[in-house]
């Protein structure tokens, strides 16, 4: 069950109403990948909005990878997640 407080778990359900169709394996992935990083809500956010902007789908070696990259860079805001794509070859442009 979602919690009140559960901002990864709230942002899935407004993919879901979106549209995005998540299996349970791919919503345990999202938060083992959270877990096993120590990331925060936020960033395992960020981490799944730059890879359906990326790869156009959910891709679980993407999403981990980048993630890892907010943690290692310690990312903090979407601004630098953007700088941070884009110095990566990720995003031909920046966010307007």
């Amino acid at each position: 069950m979602i919690g009140r407080n559960d901002q990864l778990g709230n942002y899935l359900l407004r993919l879901e109403e979106k549209g995005f169709k998540f299996g349970e394996d791919v919503i345990s992935f999202i938060y083992f990948g959270k877990q096993s990083t120590g990331s925060s809500d936020y960033l395992a956010i960020l981490s799944i909005e730059f890879t359906l902007k990326c790869q156009k789908r959910f891709d679980s070696s993407f999403y981990l990878s980048f993630l890892e990259r907010l943690q290692t860079h310690k990312i903090t805001t979407k601004k630098q997640a953007y700088a941070l794509a884009k110095q990566l070859g990720l995003l031909a442009v920046q966010e307007t």
